[in-house]
């Protein structure tokens, strides 16, 4: 029988989706569920990891995760074709991790690049929280737990996903072939795989406050371009402009289409003619930007609508989170079983233990 295929992938909710999100993963996923090439998607609020470095922010976690299923369903993801669900509530994922944090050292997870990364970014040098530490084994365990044979995330997350394929093999060396081994899936292109915030900045982070949100109003949207990060050398618009580290250009490497030249800007046929025209001078960032802001608003404001329709009944939203979790839960404590079962853990379940260690007494 043919394996099947299985995505399982999610975010942390620590505040609203931003478009460097969208262009990462949430517009790939909805590709992806509309292509009907996966057995299963499994997309998941991963509040649990969240509470690993805001153990002190209960709140923002709660009251982030229906922020974050409402761009989920703002962006189109379908509860009909993916399952999607609430991190803490299952279960089966902390006693995966419990056992598979025997199969991994703590040399192992001091090596992790992006864990040592995430230390670095958060200050957490002189005091790492257990639960930060080992959240590369929990990740694992998220996976796993599902089966999944695709994970799709950024190239910055490859050794996290290297971690996880170690645990699964050192688990199916000394327990038997139970696990799945998840392979890596990078987004198309390069401007999609790190969108850089408005202040030029490498990560679009809120707490450095220069994120588009993908729910921000179109005043909103139309200001953060207009103050967002160029050529700092291109003072007049008859100065040769540059495209390295130019936020503007980035972003509109990763949403113009060649219609929006048609629409909005139609003295330029594609991007390269527009990229020429800035770099050799007399374009512009005003114009550029324009540019950008009236793409950007094309395409955030189906997303800003729809958002509002789902607002109207969070009630509904969360009825499809319990019943999203109830379903992943079922699949979790499958994948537990064969767990417990391979690791000869399932003592009440074992008849055959049972009756061996009766014949043994017995004798005795």
């Amino acid at each position: 029988m043919e394996k099947k295929k299985i995505i399982l992938t999610g975010d942390r909710p620590t505040g609203r989706l931003h478009i460097g999100h969208y262009v990462g993963s949430l517009r790939r996923r909805v590709e992806l569920q509309q292509a009907d090439e996966y057995d299963k998607i499994f997309i998941f609020i991963a509040d649990a990891q969240a509470l690993t470095d805001n153990i002190d922010e209960p709140e923002k976690v709660r009251q982030s995760v229906i922020e974050v299923a409402l761009d989920y369903l703002a962006c189109g993801i379908d509860p009909a074709k993916s399952t999607i669900f609430i991190q803490s509530q299952i279960p089966e994922l902390c006693e995966l991790t419990f056992y598979y944090m025997d199969l991994v050292t703590v040399a192992r997870l001091q090596r992790n690049p992006t864990v040592k990364t995430e230390i670095q970014m958060r200050h957490f040098e002189a005091s790492i929280p257990v639960g930060f530490f080992t959240y590369p084994i929990s990740q694992a365990a998220d996976i796993t737990a599902f089966k999944a044979t695709t994970v799709p995330v950024g190239e910055d997350q490859e050794p996290m996903l290297e971690q996880t394929r170690e645990i699964v093999r050192r688990f199916n060396h000394i327990y038997g072939e139970t696990l799945v081994e998840p392979e890596i899936l990078l987004p198309d292109g390069t401007a999609s795989r790190r969108l850089p915030g408005t202040d030029g900045k490498a990560k679009m982070s809120k707490s450095l406050g220069n994120c588009i949100y993908l729910s921000d109003t179109a005043d909103e949207v139309a200001e953060k371009v207009k103050g967002m990060y160029t050529d700092p050398t291109h003072l007049k618009v008859s100065d040769p402009g540059r495209l390295e580290g130019n936020a503007v250009f980035t972003y509109l490497d990763a949403f113009c289409k060649p219609e929006h030249f048609e629409r909005y800007l139609n003295e330029y046929p594609d991007l390269e003619a527009l990229k020429a025209h800035y770099t050799r001078g007399g374009l512009g960032d005003v114009k550029v930007k324009k540019f950008l802001t009236a793409i950007l608003q094309e395409e955030l404001t189906p997303i800003r609508e729809r958002r509002k329709v789902f607002e109207k009944d969070i009630p509904a939203v969360y009825d499809m989170l319990r019943k999203g979790s109830e379903a992943a839960r079922e699949t979790a404590a499958q994948t537990l079983g064969d767990v417990r079962r391979a690791m000869r853990i399932n003592y009440f379940d074992d008849q055959d233990l049972i009756r061996e260690q009766a014949k043994r007494f017995g004798r005795e």
